[in-house]
């Protein structure tokens, strides 16, 4: 491929492996400073060599390479904030005085509003990092704002990660947000300071407040409004996760997030717009300097979250390529936006926005216009739903084998939803944008404030039409790395066949399809060999789970319709790629799995021993036992607890069995417990 000779992304390829080398191994500021100034010192000289010889010696490129590779590793050393020195982490103890500056506002949960904030003082010491902020709900619960400081006396408690098998990690995910600590605190548990300091993020917060403000006094309240924020502001906290499962059954989630379809949009009716300073004398480059501008205004506006950072600078990108009359091709610009963004925050690499957006711009560039050459329509109005068609297509072709691996689905109707709903888009953020600054002057008329509310109605019952095609929305679908590994390697050889019609790209797809089924039939013959007891950590709840190849049965003290719908189970069902053969609503005393016999002890602190030997004890439902007693009687190997019992008894119990040398497993704190 000629782009893999283009330079820049060769220097790209090796930042991205310095940047997961980085990630996954530590390095030190002088470690890295002392690689970086010899490779330079070598790079240097092997420079001035290589200008006394006709040909350029390969340690050349090897040096350079290695620059990038080093620079990876600092982006990443450096932005960790972990690992500086006045990090909040560094002045922690068991209570703690902290300053906390509201950085973020979440989406908050049944219970608690949640933000992110920045610590900037512990015990007196100036400090940075952010935490995760949880204020409990209460009738008289005040919503704290973005650049709110507050003071709080609290202990700072580690993110968990998940307790049960093929979870969702949320401790990584936050890992990756350089978020590592969390605060759980009640509504008055806070003093409310003043902070004279206004941040980007604070300004956009009040210009959106603003425009909030304005929005309501022409009655757009409820879901209308949430769309709003989330298709124009940025902000989809305030949608119902009723109405966000809508969307994502659709398969159209991904407009509720401002990205790079937002941005491509917005992009278009600024250059249509802006068409008429090309007749000016340096007209191009006003145009060019105004649509980037206003673009950033809009990123300010709408935030600057790490998904609006990457498509504006994406586009600001494209937008110069296509103003220097294709002297810099789009996916040269896309190579340079990469290189800036892992720059100045390395950990974009591992977000799962940034991979889907970058894959989806890339194929449709590439993929597209094959798609488009099949069929050429001559009506204009056919041509843009075909052009349409294709470029959903090459998009869903790019992001397929990550959005399964991610999400476990796939929604069938992709392509009539992305038909229906992307000529929406164009109208509703076009719309949307002129109902805003009315609104904000004041002078809004009525019937075009209720046109642009029935359009947004329109878009609801569309996507839940979609939606409730059930019999298309393929679930609990599960990818591997390998498998996806396989997917892009087929796909890739096949279109590049295609593009140049050279065999060795077919056969290399061919190749590569015969790994990708054998992966699977691997992958399906330990799945089927594949037997597993589990006791799942479920609060004030028991689940015992005895798994044999793909068949599950389950044991479970919770209601019979709950626990098919269990996210803990629908999680495992779809990790172990195996099916629920069926459920009972007990819990018996006695099992037996791979030669080991488990103990059920319950809040009848009755048991049968049966004259067997138990290597393993399960309490749950905080039996009142002496458990010396039984530990000197049974001699087990372990004694398990899961998430039914009284945490206070749990730690009389966990003494004990430290006492007596006896394994202790809490599923709380050790997550399921597993025997295969």
């Amino acid at each position: 491929m000629k782009l893999l000779k283009y330079i820049p992304l060769q220097f790209v390829i090796f930042q991205i492996i310095g940047i997961i080398c980085g990630y996954y191994f530590s390095f030190t500021a002088y470690t890295i400073a002392i690689v970086l100034l010899l490779a330079l010192f070598g790079l240097t000289t092997s420079y001035f060599i290589s200008l006394k010889t006709i040909i350029q010696k390969s340690y050349f490129t090897i040096l350079t390479f290695l620059i990038f590779f080093v620079i990876g590793v600092a982006s990443m050393t450096f932005n960790n904030s972990i690992q500086k020195k006045d990090h909040y982490s560094s002045f922690l103890s068991d209570t703690n005085n902290a300053t906390l500056i509201i950085d973020e506002i979440l989406k908050p949960n049944l219970y608690n509003d949640r933000y992110f904030a920045k610590v900037t003082s512990i015990n007196s010491s100036k400090t940075q990092g952010k935490i995760l902020l949880n204020v409990q709900k209460d009738s008289a619960n005040k919503v704290l704002n973005v650049d709110d400081k507050i003071f709080v006396t609290h202990s700072f408690d580690l993110v968990k990660g998940p307790t049960n098998p093929y979870q969702f990690n949320y401790k990584d995910y936050l890992k990756k947000l350089q978020v590592f600590h969390q605060i759980s605190i009640k509504n008055k548990e806070y003093l409310l300071l003043e902070n004279d300091n206004r941040s980007l993020k604070g300004m956009a917060f009040s210009i959106r407040t603003f425009i909030n403000g304005a929005l309501d006094r022409f009655n757009f309240k409820g879901d209308e409004l949430a769309i709003i924020n989330a298709l124009l502001l940025g902000q989809r906290q305030e949608i119902s996760n009723d109405l966000l499962s809508t969307y994502q059954n659709a398969g159209v989630v991904h407009i509720l997030a401002v990205s790079g379809l937002h941005v491509g949009i917005i992009l278009i009716i600024l250059t249509f717009l802006l068409n008429p300073l090309n007749n000016l004398k340096h007209g191009v480059i006003i145009k060019l300097i105004i649509t980037v501008f206003l673009l950033w205004c809009f990123a300010l506006i709408a935030g600057l979250s790490a998904s609006i950072i990457r498509a504006v600078t994406m586009f600001t990108a494209i937008a110069i390529s296509l103003t220097a009359n294709q002297k810099i091709s789009t996916y040269k610009a896309l190579i340079i936006s990469v290189f800036v963004l892992l720059m100045f925050n390395p950990f974009y690499l591992f977000n799962v926005g940034f991979q889907l957006s970058y894959l989806a711009v890339f194929f449709i560039l590439w993929i597209q216009p094959m798609l488009y050459k099949i069929w050429k329509p001559k009506l204009k109005i056919i041509d843009y739903f075909w052009q349409l068609l294709t470029v959903s297509v090459a998009a869903q072709i790019g992001v397929l084998p990550l959005s399964i691996y991610y999400f476990h689905q796939f929604p069938g109707l992709f392509f009539i939803a992305n038909l229906i709903i992307i000529p929406f888009l164009g109208i509703i953020l076009g719309l949307g944008i002129l109902v805003i600054v009315f609104a904000l002057l004041n002078i809004l008329p009525d019937i075009l404030a209720s046109f642009y509310r029935y359009i947004i109605s329109a878009l609801n019952l569309v996507v839940e039409w979609i939606a409730a095609k059930e019999s298309f929305l393929f679930q609990n679908i599960y990818f591997s790395e390998l498998t996806v590994l396989f997917y892009f390697l087929i796909i890739i050889s096949l279109f590049k066949f295609l593009e140049i019609k050279k065999f060795k790209y077919l056969k290399f797809s061919l190749f590569a399809a015969i790994l990708f089924q054998l992966n699977l039939i691997v992958e399906k013959y330990y799945d089927h060999s594949t037997n597993e007891f589990i006791i799942f950590n479920k609060t004030r709840e028991t689940i015992i789970g005895l798994r044999k190849g793909n068949d599950l049965q389950l044991n479970h003290t919770l209601d019979t319709i709950i626990i098919n719908n269990e996210n803990i189970v629908k999680s495992y069902l779809t990790g172990s790629k195996s099916k629920l053969n069926f459920t009972v609503k007990n819990i018996d005393n006695v099992y037996s799995f791979n030669n080991k016999n488990i103990l059920v002890v319950d809040s009848l602190s009755i048991y049968n021993l049966q004259n067997r030997d138990f290597q393993y004890v399960l309490l749950r439902d905080s039996p009142n036992i002496n458990l010396l007693r039984l530990i000197k009687h049974l001699k087990p190997e372990l004694i398990i607890a899961d998430a039914s019992n009284f945490k206070s008894r749990v730690a009389f119990w966990q003494k004990t069995c430290g006492t007596h040398n006896i394994k202790f497993h809490y599923t709380v704190t050790h997550g399921a417990f597993i025997v295969n």
